[in-house]
């Protein structure tokens, strides 16, 4: 029996920060302008159907993993097969995330810091993270959670004298379509991401509603992100949100109030780091669970360190510089990470719903 365990609260945050990672920081659909936040919500209702096949495969295979499903569901040897799919994701991700925040520090925070210290940084308390266990990450997200919280809070009221509501306007200028473009990649971007979490909640305890858990994490994620993108637009406007690399860090670091209340972005940084731990660990959670059940392993963490400083060097030989990472990031992930957030899924579950009810396929949680 798995005996970590996490409870439905610490799934719904640790959701909730992974998904806001360094997403929020990059900004939500900055092609869109002004509209971002349209693209936001459209965003969140394309991922409503794709976060129920993810809830739904938890709920028809209780306690069991990603790797564990693959394996019921299509044999031993092409389940291994696809779990290489869910392997190479989780890792490939995980260095998308440490080589952002390496180029945050390394552009905009501090400038003069060699941008590989800040990612050994990262990859560093992410492989202590996972070396502990994920139920350390449930209670890690439930003490992080609020602290990020309260510093969107206060950040919000502190940058109510800087918003111009003119920037709103004009609304859907070049119609619908680059709004609609926008919206899929706020779903790939980090919505349906969330799929990685098929490999952490078989920890979810068992009396948990896994569509609850999914659906709450969604919608707060879907409330926060549309919140910061208003701010950022009311605040910096559209054409700028669109070209600046951290509209985040940048609006709050206009914020001075009386020669007293400044440089503030400093809180940004904090919430920045602590989100993409979180997302950072998840990923190498994942990456390592898979590597133990593909070769067999009896424990994940004898292979935790090796995969993390694999995961950092990754992370920093992927782009030339930041302008590819953007690139990649905007123009060419979300079709790159569909097969994993849609197609397989979606295959995986259709063939687990005819052998169930065909008589092929028993379901539980396995002991």
């Amino acid at each position: 029996m798995n005996k970590e365990m996490i409870t439905s609260k610490q799934g719904v945050y640790l959701l909730t920060l992974f998904m806001i990672g360094s997403n929020l920081f990059m900004g939500l659909a900055p092609a869109a302008k002004s509209n971002a936040w349209i693209a936001a919500l459209i965003g969140t209702l394309m991922a409503l159907p794709i976060i129920f096949i993810y809830a739904r495969l938890l709920s028809l295979f209780k306690g069991r993993d990603i790797f564990d499903i693959l394996n019921l569901v299509f044999g031993n040897v092409l389940g291994k097969i696809v779990a290489l799919a869910y392997i190479w994701y989780p890792l490939h991700l995980g260095a998308m995330v440490i080589r952002d925040l390496g180029e945050f520090f390394n552009t905009v925070a501090m400038p003069e810091t060699p941008m590989l210290l800040p990612m050994l940084f990262m990859g560093f308390i992410s492989i202590w993270a996972v070396m502990a266990g994920v139920e350390l990450l449930g209670r890690c997200s439930k003490i992080f959670f609020p602290i990020v919280v309260i510093i969107m809070f206060i950040t919000t009221l502190l940058v109510i004298p800087y918003l111009n509501f003119a920037h709103l306007k004009p609304v859907m200028y070049d119609g619908i379509g680059p709004i609609l473009n926008s919206g899929f990649d706020i779903f790939s971007f980090p919505l349906a991401e969330t799929v990685l979490f098929l490999g952490v909640f078989s920890a979810l305890k068992t009396e948990t509603s896994i569509y609850r858990v999914y659906y709450s994490g969604l919608f707060i994620f879907a409330a926060i992100g549309v919140l910061l993108t208003l701010r950022n637009i009311l605040v910096l406007g559209g054409d700028i949100v669109s070209v600046v690399n951290f509209p985040l860090y940048v609006e709050v670091s206009r914020i001075n109030i009386g020669e007293f209340i400044q440089r503030i972005e400093v809180s940004v940084a904090t919430t920045f780091v602590i989100t993409d731990f979180i997302k950072v660990s998840v990923c190498l959670y994942v990456t390592c669970l898979g590597i133990s059940k593909l070769f067999g392993l009896k424990n994940y963490r004898s292979i935790v360190v090796q995969t993390g400083l694999l995961m950092v060097l990754l992370a920093y030989i992927m782009y030339e510089n930041i302008m590819d990472m953007i690139y990649f990031a905007f123009e060419i992930y979300a079709y790159y990470a569909l097969p994993f957030q849609v197609i397989l899924p979606v295959i995986i579950l259709v063939i687990a719903e005819i052998r169930i009810r065909a008589g092929q396929l028993q379901t539980g949680k396995r002991y």
